[in-house]
């Protein structure tokens, strides 16, 4: 009877396979409902966000309190700034990355009108610098260390995307920070293109198609969404 009381029962084969076959289900259940690469391109997405606010309230202090703000370190004029006055703009795209082939991210090349303006009728120069200095060199080329009391950002940001080569460009070179100017009346627009299928054009919580900018693609954020043509980037 002794024995009886201290004898212990050990799982069958049959049982330790049913455990493991009931494991294996749960773990394909808990990967299909939480996709761990949605979940990163989703993160990625809302620093990219993030990010474009955070240039936005810069270049707004920029423009607020330098008494000669240059949004294209050029000269005085922004002569790389789109300027809708001229017989032809020659425009610039700005870019985080480099080695970025003309034409690769073509703005297009029909005029786009709007604000009573009619902005671009060439098509778009492009020009990428990997640098994140704020002193008018880096990728955006505004002076920021020009705002009194010095620059609100210490570095400017750039796309989040995973780096597949020594240029530091990010999956297929399709991720990437886009800035453009407008001399006329010193207006910008910024550009990030979302990678998430939540917040790209046609999620379920679409950022790109419904921020107010003319571009159904690419994420825009600015004071003016119009400068880049609706054929895109």
């Amino acid at each position: 009877m002794t024995n009886k009381m201290f004898s212990k029962k050990g799982f069958t084969l049959l049982e330790l396979l049913i455990v493991i076959a009931i494991l294996a289900i749960l773990s394909v259940v808990v990967v299909l409902v939480l996709n761990p690469a949605e979940t990163l391109k989703k993160a990625r997405d809302v620093q990219r966000i993030s990010d474009l606010d955070v240039l936005k309230t810069a270049l707004g202090l920029y423009l607020t309190t330098v008494s000669a703000p240059d949004l294209s370190t050029d000269t005085i004029d922004n002569n790389r700034c789109v300027n809708s006055s001229a017989a032809t703009p020659d425009p610039t795209v700005f870019y985080d990355q480099t080695g970025i082939a003309a034409g690769t991210r073509s703005y297009g090349t029909g005029a786009q009108t709007g604000g009573g303006k009619t902005y671009e009728t060439t098509a778009w120069a492009t020009s990428g610098s990997a640098s994140s200095v704020v002193d008018g060199t880096g990728w955006l080329p505004v002076r920021f260390s020009d705002i009194t009391g010095g620059s609100p950002i210490s570095n400017l940001p750039r796309d989040p995307a995973p780096v597949i080569n020594s240029l530091g460009e990010g999956p297929t070179n399709n991720h990437f920070y886009s800035y453009v100017c407008d001399a006329v009346d010193t207006t910008f627009e910024l550009g990030a293109n979302l990678e998430s299928s939540a917040f790209s054009n046609g999620g379920a919580d679409d950022k790109e198609k419904n921020d107010g900018g003319n571009n159904d693609l690419i994420f825009e954020k600015g004071t003016e969404l119009l400068i880049v043509t609706s054929n895109g980037y």
